[in-house]
């Protein structure tokens, strides 16, 4: 116990002075669907039963999560969402979650759902899952305010259609997992800065008329540590590369490039599992970037990201 706690406080300590500074936590929501992110060192790969063996991942589970963030232009983020997974058999489940999110700040607030994700999960060896999945938007990306389109920062979703592809792979102790998010069609967004008016804010910020976004590639690796019988801490790393830069249409009618938003955003993770029972649980979540692209026009610019989240399994 003693040599857990000295490694998970070295391993934040490293973390925390690597992020007081940093800006840039971006995803595109794929590092949070059931099969991408860790999981609890009970449920890993290969320990569904069914029959009379005890299960340690029952059949049906539901998630409700809150989590809050801070943003570019001095934003505040909160979101939410529910979500249900069902295991149909020892290697195959089913997932579903349907999230909102608002943002607040610079005299404007906005509310919307934000996108429906459905995934499957397949375990094709005793150490190997492989998880396929669609993101589909509940809002076109174009929210406005006085018949003007807001940027991507108030935007409560990338209103992209995306496909997801991912593969994990439990080496020991560690969680290796690799996931592509690939748009297969773009927004409706029309927000051109020059159009604001001389005194706006927005006018600061990176014009998305007619935005398209490139697709993302990721790499995590996770650490889970057992600190007795119903709690975990799980450190992870987090490299998200976005493949290309992403390109918009200016105000006068020219597809013109982003500079600066293909590249590399890095981000450190923690996660805190409390199991209550064997139907309750509990986790925290916390993530930091430690390298950041230097344009990130898609307003997922986030300098830190909380999430609690309550699951209940039967």
């Amino acid at each position: 116990m003693r040599n857990n706690i000295l490694k998970v406080s070295f391993i934040f300590a490293a973390i925390t002075s690597q992020c007081v500074n940093a800006q840039g936590c971006s995803d595109a929501g794929f590092c949070t669907i059931d099969g991408l992110k860790p999981e609890y060192s009970d449920s890993v790969f290969g320990s569904y039963t069914e029959g009379e063996t005890h299960m340690f991942i029952p059949k049906n589970q539901i998630k409700i999560g809150v989590s809050t963030g801070k943003a570019d232009h001095s934003i505040l983020v909160f979101g939410n969402y529910i979500e249900y997974s069902r295991q149909f058999s020892e290697k195959f489940g089913m997932n579903a979650k349907i999230s909102s999110l608002s943002q607040q700040g610079n005299e404007i607030s906005t509310f919307s759902l934000s996108d429906i994700f459905l995934s499957g999960h397949y375990q094709i060896a005793s150490k190997t899952k492989a998880t396929l999945g669609v993101k589909f938007p509940l809002t076109d990306g174009n929210q406005k305010e006085n018949n003007l389109s807001l940027p991507m920062d108030y935007q409560a979703s990338l209103g992209t259609t995306d496909l997801i592809l991912g593969l994990g792979y439990q080496l020991e102790n560690w969680q290796l997992t690799m996931a592509m998010q690939q748009p297969i069609s773009q927004n409706k967004n029309q927000f051109i800065s020059e159009k604001e008016p001389d005194n706006s804010r927005l006018k600061e910020f990176q014009s998305t008329n007619q935005f398209k976004r490139s697709g993302d590639v990721l790499l995590r690796v996770s650490y889970p540590i057992k600190m007795g019988e119903k709690f975990q801490i799980t450190p992870s790393i987090l490299p998200i590369y976005h493949l290309a830069n992403d390109r918009y249409t200016n105000i006068s009618g020219k597809e013109v490039e982003i500079k600066g938003s293909q590249g590399l955003t890095l981000n450190a993770n923690a996660y805190f599992d409390y199991n209550i029972n064997a139907e309750n649980a509990l986790q925290f979540s916390l993530g930091l970037p430690l390298v950041v692209r230097e344009s990130r026009p898609d307003g997922l610019t986030r300098s830190f990201v909380a999430n609690l989240e309550y699951k209940f399994r039967f």
